[in-house]
């Protein structure tokens, strides 16, 4: 474990800002914590947009952070029915699901239905990075639909579909088999292939991410994770110029 340090102000640290170089959460997240009242300053219910001197006392949801983590990246087969939050009172979250020994948060989500990788990093920088519209980076789903994938349903896909009042983005899809097909995104919409398919009149039976940005699957279980190489952690960081 290592002390912290961080960039302040003559006033301090923005709170969000703070909870995120301490590897607490991301700042969106931290706003979250802090508007469902998570977050507590020396004793008082912090507020958005607040402060932090290098001598305040910070908890959040009644844990003392005082001391910075050792980074922690992790890839992360989620099964199906494990739900995309850390909120314990929602049952089958991710949280319990994952069960790791510290507190890290995933860079984007899957819907319950869906299957497959997800990054989680305790390092709230680095996911706003990832999670920022010029850092989208590329992700590989397979998809399996309710009737046979024709030439002119591979390429609408690949053109753009519109949902939620906007037109997807070009993206790369392929032909797997006769209810299969590939697609690569760098969008994040919510939901964006099932409408997609929806929108084309076809329904999504199964969902699997197999692919963010250089890190695949390897044959990783459901259910289990691993840490990420030295060699995967250098490549990340090249990715969005960290």
């Amino acid at each position: 474990m290592i002390t912290s340090t961080w960039m302040t102000t003559s006033d301090g640290t923005r709170i969000n800002k703070w909870l995120s170089e301490m590897g607490v959460c991301s700042r969106r997240q931290a706003d979250r914590l802090i508007v469902q009242q998570q977050v507590q300053v020396n004793g008082q219910s912090a507020t958005l947009g607040m402060l932090i001197a290098q001598n305040d006392e910070v908890k959040v949801g009644g844990e003392l952070i005082s001391q910075r983590p050792a980074a922690q990246y992790i890839l992360y087969y989620k099964p199906v029915g494990v739900v995309c939050t850390h909120q314990l009172s929602v049952k089958d979250n991710l949280e319990q699901a994952l069960n790791f020994p510290e507190r890290v948060f995933a860079v984007g989500r899957l819907d319950r239905a869906s299957e497959g990788l997800l990054l989680l990093s305790n390092q709230g920088e680095i996911v706003n990075k990832i999670m920022r519209a010029e850092h989208k980076q590329p992700k590989k789903y397979y998809v399996w639909v309710d009737k046979p994938v024709t030439a002119g349903f591979i390429e609408q896909m690949s053109q753009g579909v519109e949902i939620l009042g906007q037109t997807t983005l070009a993206c790369e899809v392929e032909y797997i088999g006769e209810r299969q097909f590939a697609i690569t995104l760098v969008q994040g919409l919510n939901r964006q292939i099932r409408r997609m398919c929806q929108t084309l009149g076809y329904k999504v039976e199964r969902l699997q991410r197999v692919q963010i940005m250089h890190l695949t699957s390897d044959a990783l279980p459901p259910g289990s994770y691993r840490q990420l190489t030295d060699i995967e952690i250098a490549q990340l960081y090249a990715a969005i110029d960290y």
